[in-house]
């Protein structure tokens, strides 16, 4: 929904501006001088690359120019490794883009420059904001630097034909799920496929089941992670999951899934073009975890640039296109993407498909934002990789449990310290 109020402030501007060039301008100058005043580039900064994800950025563009036709939004692709980097320097200048489309990990940095300012004033006045959950605002010192227009998370992705086979149903528990797997193993087939490759990835997987299991980066205790780990290595030493697992990124795992090799999967929504490989009919559900889990909402993080000199025409671009209905649609159409508002499940694209439909139920029910507010955002990257090791380690067997959380516990907590 466009701010109308924001829209006339801006027709305005544009009003002063063409009567002070129609003041200071003489003779036959009138005409270039108010076409000039009139037209506006927003410029956008971003790092996708693929097909898809620039076919929708333009499409985003395509409709905002449409009604706004002195308006021209200009791309520029900025490598995602050299995102951070480069908007630092820019804003060590006083420069930057109109709109920045950054990764969460770079909110700390963004705002520490000052490349990027809270957007807490201008985000209580848009009339739409209660349509966006908790886990898609992203903060620094409670104040609100960024919000993800659409997110990716990780749901259950499960063998219905299997699940029939075996005489079994969609887990809504770890323990159903554990005896589900136990069947699959006795018919030859594997329990669950997932991440376990060293670093950001495999936080990112373990978060659901060792935050489950009562673990909290608030309060960090060995013992609920000691717990996640003795569940792995049982997996692993039943034959529910290969150990093989702690070298997987998130492409393999569903690789070894979409094959028919294994009952379950927990991966993501991004899987679900791949899956139509299948040749087997399959579903997506919740994790079966408790009431204290959730699932960290990835994705990539909009808010206007400090140094834009339209800031009121970006705020109302971003509205109108990330942060609302029909763009985010549009970015699901191009790209996969799952709408972060609420009321997006409405439409029929999404409530008529049962993946779609069960991902953006996840991330009302168990969606937590990413990164974690508790851990300091100076030391998200270091947190994340070193918890992230230690799920690989626990996938490998590589130490008993209990050492393994105690060994995890000494580094950590330092770094969860301001």
């Amino acid at each position: 929904m466009r701010n109308h109020k924001r829209s006339r402030a801006v027709l305005a501007l544009v009003g002063v501006a063409l009567a002070l060039t129609a003041c200071s301008a003489g003779g036959g100058s009138d005409t270039a001088s108010s076409s000039s005043a009139e037209k506006v580039t927003l410029t956008v900064w971003h790092y996708y690359n693929t097909d898809g994800q620039v076919a929708g950025l333009q499409k985003l563009a395509d409709a905002f120019e449409v009604d706004h036709p002195n308006v021209t939004v200009k791309f520029e692709y900025v490598p995602v490794e050299q995102m951070t980097t480069k908007t630092v320097t820019a804003a060590g200048a006083k420069k930057g883009p109109d709109v920045l489309v950054f990764g969460a990990s770079g909110t700390y940095p963004l705002a520490q420059s000052g490349a990027i300012e809270p957007m807490d004033s201008w985000w209580d006045t848009f009339a739409d904001k209660g349509q966006f959950p908790a886990g898609v605002m992203q903060k620094v010192d409670n104040k609100l630097y960024g919000v993800q227009g659409y997110v990716n998370l990780l749901g259950l992705w499960y063998n219905q034909d299997l699940l029939d086979q075996l005489g079994a149903k969609v887990p809504t528990t770890i323990p159903e799920m554990e005896d589900t797997m136990a069947k699959a193993v006795a018919a030859g087939k594997q329990g669950i496929t997932l991440t376990g490759k060293p670093g950001l990835e495999s936080q990112w997987q373990g978060f659901p089941w060792f935050t489950s299991d009562g673990f909290s980066y608030g309060d960090p205790q060995a013992a609920p992670m000691a717990k996640t780990y003795s569940m792995l290595q049982d997996w692993t030493a039943k034959g529910y999951l290969s150990k093989e697992a702690s070298t997987w990124d998130q492409a393999v795992p569903f690789q070894q899934f979409a094959a028919g090799n294994s009952v379950f999967a927990a991966n993501g929504n991004w899987q679900i073009g791949a899956a139509k490989e299948a040749k087997f009919t399959y579903g997506v559900a919740e994790l079966p975890l408790t009431s204290d889990g959730g699932v960290l909402l990835g994705g990539e993080v909009q808010n206007v640039g400090a140094f834009s000199k339209h800031k009121e025409l970006a705020e109302e671009f971003l509205e109108d296109s990330f942060f609302s209905v029909d763009g985010e649609m549009t970015l699901l159409d191009s790209f996969g993407s799952i709408p972060a508002r609420a009321d997006a499940a409405s439409s029929p694209k999404i409530s008529d498909d049962p993946l779609l439909s069960t991902f953006v139920d996840i991330v009302q029910k168990q969606g937590r934002p990413s990164p974690s507010p508790q851990v300091p955002s100076k030391n998200v990257d270091a947190v994340e990789t070193l918890v992230g090791n230690y799920w690989s380690k626990a996938v490998a067997d590589q130490g008993a449990p209990d050492a393994l959380a105690d060994e995890l516990m000494t580094q950590l907590v330092p770094l969860l310290k301001d």
